[in-house]
C-alpha cells in the first residue's frame, strides 16, 4: 500500500477494515428520555472546563435509544449532559456517556471527541411509564422513570431545543501518553423530524461506582422531564478552543 493510499484512507482504525464508516450519520425513530435535575453547584462548576461558564446547576440526564443508525446499528446509551455558556453562546456540554455498540463508541471518540465508554443502558416502556436503567459491570448506577406520553410538549420548540450547540472536549493523547489533541468541539444535530415529544412526572435514582461516577453529581430535585421522538442526522464537529495553542 503506498503512502498516498495510507492517507486517503486513513479516517478510521484499522486501517484495512475502520470500526465505522464516512458519514452523513443518520438516526431514524431516535428516542430520549431527559431528566433534568438540579444538582451542587460547586460539584458542578469543578467539572465544567475554562473557558466554558456554568449557566444553572442543572444536568440533563439522558437515556437515548437508537434502533436505526446510519453505519453504527442498533443501540443504547445513557449519560450526563450539562448546559454552559461559551463566548455568550449557550449550549450543552457532554461530560460522560455510556453506551452497549462498539462503533459509536469507537467514532464517538475519534471523530468528535465524545466521552463514552463501554456500559450497559436500556430504555424501554414498562406497563404505564418509561423506564431507563445504566448498569456499570454488575452494578446499576442510574434509574429513571417518567409517566407514558402525559402531556404533550410544543414540537417547534423542542426541534429548537435539540438543534442547540453541542460543546465535547476531545483528547487524543501522543505515543508517549502527552496530550497531541485536546480542543473543544462544537457540534449540532441537523435536518430535525421531530414525531413527537411529551412531558410527565419523574424519578431518578443515582448510585456510587468507581468508574461510572454519575451520582457524584447528586439529584437535588427533579426540574422537568421530556420523552422525544425524532429523525435527525448527527453533524461533524468544529474546533471552538484549542488547549494546545494557549
Amino acid at each position: 500500500m503506498k503512502r498516498n493510499e495510507v492517507r486517503s484512507r486513513a479516517f478510521s482504525m484499522p486501517l484495512t477494515s475502520p470500526a465505522f464508516p464516512i458519514g452523513p450519520y443518520r438516526f431514524v425513530d431516535r428516542e430520549f428520555m431527559i431528566v433534568t435535575y438540579r444538582t451542587d453547584p460547586e460539584r458542578l462548576r469543578a467539572l465544567v472546563p475554562d473557558p466554558m461558564e456554568l449557566v444553572e446547576p442543572l444536568v440533563h440526564y439522558e437515556f437515548i435509544r437508537m434502533r436505526d443508525s446510519t453505519g453504527f446499528g442498533d443501540y443504547t446509551e445513557s449519560g450526563q449532559v450539562i448546559p454552559v455558556r461559551l463566548n455568550g453562546q449557550v449550549g450543552s456540554y457532554t461530560l460522560a456517556m455510556y453506551l452497549d455498540d462498539h462503533p459509536p463508541i469507537a467514532g464517538g471518540r475519534e471523530l468528535w471527541g465524545f466521552p463514552k465508554k463501554l456500559a450497559s443502558p436500556t430504555l424501554q416502556v414498562s406497563t404505564d411509564h418509561l423506564l431507563g436503567t445504566l448498569d456499570y459491570g454488575n452494578v446499576r448506577v442510574a434509574t429513571g422513570t417518567m409517566g407514558y406520553k402525559h402531556r404533550e410538549l410544543d414540537i417547534e420548540e423542542q426541534t429548537e431545543r435539540l438543534a442547540g450547540p453541542n460543546f465535547l472536549l476531545k483528547i487524543i493523547p501522543h505515543v508517549d501518553g502527552s496530550p497531541r489533541v485536546c480542543e473543544l468541539v462544537r457540534y449540532h444535530l441537523r435536518d430535525i423530524a421531530m414525531k413527537g415529544a411529551w412531558s410527565g412526572p419523574a424519578s431518578l435514582e443515582l448510585s456510587p461506582h468507581a468508574l461510572a461516577p454519575v451520582a457524584d453529581l447528586p439529584v437535588l430535585e427533579i426540574v422537568e422531564a421530556r420523552h422525544l421522538i425524532a429523525d435527525l442526522t448527527l453533524g461533524l464537529g468544529e474546533v471552538v478552543f484549542d488547549y494546545m495553542a494557549q
